[in-house]
């Protein structure tokens, strides 16, 4: 009689609590399979896109992806266990009490890692820059310069020109500038002295530019061929004409330096005169 009325009372259990602790862990594993699943498909997607084809934004992805899927787990658990508890009788109260003064706390010590974690994410999910992009980033302290090495949801390293490694966090980053996308502008400004004539100087360089073309190495880094805009400025020993050329981001400083260099060599070589300042002669010696 004992015995039948223990399995009664177990059998009562199991259909007033178990079935719901039951049910609520199988729809947290149905929610967590489902999250996967479209986390997947968004990854497929982002790989999928002309932009994101790239080895460079491998990492992007891969730690976008992570966490989401982090996030989402999170949540999902976090919900089905408290919905676990309430079934059971369990009184949450303090539990919330407890959890929400230790929040606060955490809050205030660990207010700079959410800050950095969520601008770290929207860098990811809006593609500001990646892998392999330099670029130069407004901080809360002064501007920096450099290629990324590696990106988290948290902070940003650069490889400055210098070889300094510099760690950003995400959180102080205001303004980006992406010198990698798209195309860059390599920019010369061409001296000559006053009394030179311009017209003649812009057929030396206009010829000097397309001699350039039998050049492979050059002609790969061209976007758009170079050409003379004309008078910069009017300087103070001199005229100042401008040469640009739209080039592939990673070959700008390249292109600008061998740009410089033929140039040179050209209006020497055509006796084009470069302005100089004058010389300071020497004041007379102290008669004392």
């Amino acid at each position: 009689m004992l015995g039948q009325t223990t399995r009664s009372a177990q059998e009562g259990w199991f259909w007033d609590w178990g079935l719901v602790v039951l049910g609520t862990f199988l729809t947290a594993i149905v929610l967590t399979a489902i999250l996967k699943i479209l986390v997947v498909r968004f990854r497929r997607r982002l790989e999928g896109s002309p932009s994101a084809t790239q080895a460079l934004n491998v990492q992007r992805i891969a730690t976008l992806t992570g966490a989401l899927t982090t996030t989402g787990i999170v949540i999902v658990w976090s919900v089905a266990i408290l919905v676990a508890l309430g079934a059971l009788d369990v009184n949450l109260a303090p539990l919330f009490a407890s959890a929400g003064i230790a929040g606060i706390a955490l809050g205030f010590g660990a207010q700079s890692i959410v800050k950095d974690t969520l601008a770290g994410f929207f860098i990811l999910l809006e593609n500001q820059f990646g892998v392999g992009d330099v670029v130069e980033l407004q901080t809360t302290a002064s501007p920096v310069t450099g290629k990324v090495e590696s990106l988290s949801l948290r902070v940003t390293t650069l490889r400055a020109f210098d070889g300094t490694l510099h760690t950003v966090p995400n959180g102080n980053v205001q303004l980006v500038s992406n010198k990698s996308r798209g195309w860059a502008r390599a920019i010369v400004d061409v001296r000559i002295a006053y009394g030179e004539d311009v017209d003649r100087v812009r057929g030396i360089l206009e010829e000097l530019f397309e001699e350039l073309r039998a050049d492979d190495a050059f002609r790969e880094w061209i976007r758009e061929w170079p050409s003379v805009l004309g008078i910069e400025r009017m300087g103070d020993y001199g005229l100042v004409v401008r040469v640009v050329a739209d080039t592939r981001p990673s070959k700008r400083f390249d292109a600008e330096r061998q740009l410089r260099e033929a140039i040179s060599r050209r209006l020497a070589a055509e006796g084009i005169k470069v302005p100089l300042p004058p010389s300071v002669s020497p004041s007379p010696p102290d008669p004392r």
